[in-house]
């Protein structure tokens, strides 16, 4: 589709003036199309003689999308373990694909971790495609790509889920372009579309400022990474079973280009905010970094991660890995404490998912309060050591 400007144009500059993106110039009187155009369309609602146009290119459809079905989830293995996410996304996928009359199945590739099978099967899927071999013990780009594109190629899935994780971020987008579809990143919804059948993708937009809802109509499998703790974990069923379709690895250690000389841990449970059962996060109110101190002997205490609003880190108080927010990390813990935090929209667009928020501000009026199942009015410095000594008492009991 491309934005066509026609000899009828009569250079009013109405155009320059409704293009959101300033991608209109005008050039010997007549209305230019430049490069920055987005195709979103505001010039020719507004255009008083009708002389920009859309043009619809011509589609050549090469695929058979009546060929690829069923629901995948990538699910991704750390230490011998699998990651909140993928368990999130089973059950998020276990609804699209009865939805679509389709079934569910978790991708598992590794070395030895066959036994995980039970894990994926508990929480809905009904399939578990196992690829396992030494040079896939840890993960790395080439291996699980190749791996990961060859499970599609043989078995055509429809949709495929992953985890907005630094592995899932670098291997979706690999995998879409080799195989030639598109991915949706970040995802922080999921459904639908009643009208096409299609999954409805929805992810923030222009900073968080809107939410974009993308369909995927021409291209197979349909895929994007979500975000983690948006989606709550199925309630694990053991009872359940299903069929592991085990297929041999075609990597060999000559086509893994990167070698694992070591692991170097410099985030330390503290800031892992996606799997924490417990966050204490400042904002702004703390008044300087210093005071972050009072939000880590809590989280100390509690065995819970720091968090962080925006404003706390955009002031170089703590470093983006600790943001919880549309822009930083979205969080699903049984206990949120909001410190020092107004309440913006974008750092509750974040947290929403908390069994319990507890927020403690010394304004009454901050709207984190109409949010919280309970509330503390009071100053941080004094607040936070009283409820870090009661806690120490009841831990000790």
């Amino acid at each position: 589709m491309a934005i066509l400007v026609t000899k009828e144009c009569i250079g009013c500059g109405t155009c320059v003036s409704a293009c959101p993106f300033g991608a209109i110039e005008m050039m010997d009187d007549k209305a230019s199309i430049m490069e920055a155009c987005t195709q979103c369309g505001a010039c020719v609602e507004t255009c008083p003689v009708e002389a920009i146009i859309r043009e619809e290119e011509t589609k050549t459809i090469l695929i058979d999308k009546a060929a690829f079905k069923d629901v995948w989830v990538y699910m991704e293995v750390v230490e011998g373990k699998l990651k909140n996410v993928s368990l999130e996304l089973l059950g998020e996928g276990r609804k699209l694909a009865d939805t679509m009359g389709q079934k569910l199945a978790g991708v598992l590739i590794g070395s030895k971790v066959e036994e995980l099978a039970k894990e994926v099967f508990a929480a809905g899927a009904e399939i578990v495609y196992l690829v396992e071999a030494p040079e896939l013990a840890n993960y790395s780009t080439d291996g699980y790509t190749a791996t990961f594109v060859n499970l599609i190629n043989i078995y055509k899935p429809s949709v495929i889920l992953l985890g907005a994780t630094n592995d899932g971020r670098d291997l979706g987008p690999r995998v879409a372009c080799r195989v030639g579809t598109g991915l949706t990143a970040d995802c922080t919804d999921l459904g639908i579309d009643k009208a096409t059948g299609l999954v409805a993708w929805t992810r923030p937009a222009f900073g968080g400022n809107i939410m974009a809802t993308i369909l995927c109509p021409d291209h197979r499998p349909q895929m994007g990474t979500v975000r983690p703790s948006v989606f709550k974990r199925p309630e694990p069923d053991y009872r359940r079973t299903g069929e592991i379709i085990k297929v041999a690895s075609k990597v060999k250690a000559s086509d893994i280009r990167t070698k694992l000389l070591d692991i170097v841990r410099v985030c330390t449970a503290s800031c892992n905010l996606e799997e924490a059962a417990v966050i204490v996060s400042g904002g702004r109110g703390l008044g300087k970094a210093e005071n972050f101190c009072y939000i880590e002997e809590l989280a100390n205490v509690l065995g819970g991660s720091v968090g962080a609003s925006r404003a706390a880190v955009d002031a170089g108080w703590k470093p983006h890995m600790h943001q919880v927010g549309q822009t930083g990390k979205t969080v699903g813990p049984k206990i949120y404490f909001a410190c020092g935090i107004s309440g913006a929209i974008q750092h509750l667009a974040g947290m929403s998912s908390s069994d319990i928020v507890i927020a403690i501000n010394k304004d009454p009026e901050a709207p984190i309060f109409k949010m919280a199942d309970y509330g503390i009015v009071g100053d941080l410095t004094e607040v936070l050591p009283i409820l870090t000594e009661a806690f120490k008492k009841v831990k000790a009991s």
